[in-house]
């Protein structure tokens, strides 16, 4: 398993990342102990969780899975070997049970942290990220940006302040963002510089073949302030799988089970895969790892964060990390890029 440096720490990731938004929702504790099992045995010792999920969030199922994980982890003894990373939510979204409704306050952030600390049994989290923003943004598919000058939100200075402080105490290793903008990244970075505090070294955003926006404003400064991209929905919720086209529902998919989940299911969203798994299907590629290839290739990527409800598909994303696309499939992807540009924000 290929590792990359996670910013400007002395951190190896590996390539593929372990995400766990399933567990406690799709997934039993027994299968998530399955799928870390694997991971790691294939050279996996990046895990992504976050104070929220499983996904979609539920007041019943909140920590379920931070909690799973730090039993496999007190279970197998493999904290020190491996990397762990959790987020504190924002505000919004349907958490009114979680603090009353979660902010990226001062006193909301310690709480978060040394909550999900003891749902992972452990001691530091190694990178803690800012699940998204506590302003007005674009984020979660937003596009259209409208300034509010009487916008109540969290200064990210007191944000970040806080953040600073549990690497300080040891509790955090490093820190990092998610669902971000240009502007939030480089304030965050401004703010540590001018500041001395802690720098982020990673951001979490969406990145897949039918979502490459993260490339216009951001790629830029994952490469020069070596903040580089963690990956999520690289498969953009299993759309480039393609066994939704055709209008098929398979019984458990994620779209099939969850409305909200819509931001990839568009036809033209559907016109832009059918032209992928087309393009995979002629050179004898699967199409799930022709996109995931595609997304580990990029030099501002750090991790592919992928995720997985059985084993087989698993087994299929990790096969990923030891396929190197072809210049002419690569080409052939940003042909279909050009037609298709940005189908899904």
């Amino acid at each position: 398993m290929q590792t990359r440096k996670l910013g400007n720490t002395d951190i190896d990731v590996s390539l593929i990342c372990l995400g766990t938004m399933t567990w406690g929702e799709q997934n039993t504790e027994q299968e998530a102990f399955e799928q870390l099992d694997y991971a790691t045995s294939r050279g996996v010792n990046f895990i992504d969780a976050a104070e929220m999920y499983p996904v979609p969030p539920k007041a019943e199922t909140q920590g379920l899975t931070e909690t799973y994980l730090g039993n496999w982890l007190a279970n197998r003894g493999r904290r020190d070997d491996l990397v762990i990373a959790s987020k504190v939510a924002g505000p919004g979204n349907g958490l009114s049970y979680l603090r009353n409704g979660p902010r990226l306050t001062r006193s909301h952030i310690r709480q978060a942290c040394d909550d999900s600390l003891k749902r992972l049994q452990t001691d530091y989290i190694d990178l803690y990220q800012v699940h998204w923003p506590d302003r007005n943004a674009n984020f979660f598919g937003k596009l259209a940006y409208e300034h509010n000058p009487d916008e109540a939100f969290t200064p990210i200075e007191e944000t970040l302040a806080a953040l600073t402080e549990l690497v300080k105490e040891g509790k955090v290793r490093h820190i990092g963002l998610s669902n971000e903008t240009p502007w939030g990244t480089m304030e965050y970075l401004r703010l540590a510089r001018e500041m001395g505090w802690s720098r982020v070294v990673s951001v979490q955003n969406p990145y897949n073949l039918l979502n490459r926006s993260f490339e216009v404003g951001m790629a830029e400064i994952a490469h020069r302030e070596h903040a580089g991209l963690l990956a999520y929905s690289p498969l953009a919720f299993g759309m480039l799988s393609g066994k939704y086209l055709g209008d098929k529902w398979p019984e458990k998919g994620r779209l099939t089970l969850y409305e909200r989940f819509s931001r990839y299911t568009s036809e033209r969203a559907a016109d832009a895969t059918r032209a992928y798994v087309e393009l995979a299907r002629k050179h004898e590629l699967s199409p799930v790892q022709m996109a995931l290839a595609y997304v580990n290739s990029r030099s501002f990527v750090t991790s592919n964060i992928v995720g997985a409800t059985t084993m087989d598909q698993l087994r299929e994303n990790m096969g990923s990390a030891d396929l190197a696309l072809s210049a002419e499939v690569v080409d052939a992807i940003d042909a279909i890029h050009q037609e298709f540009t940005y189908p899904c924000p």
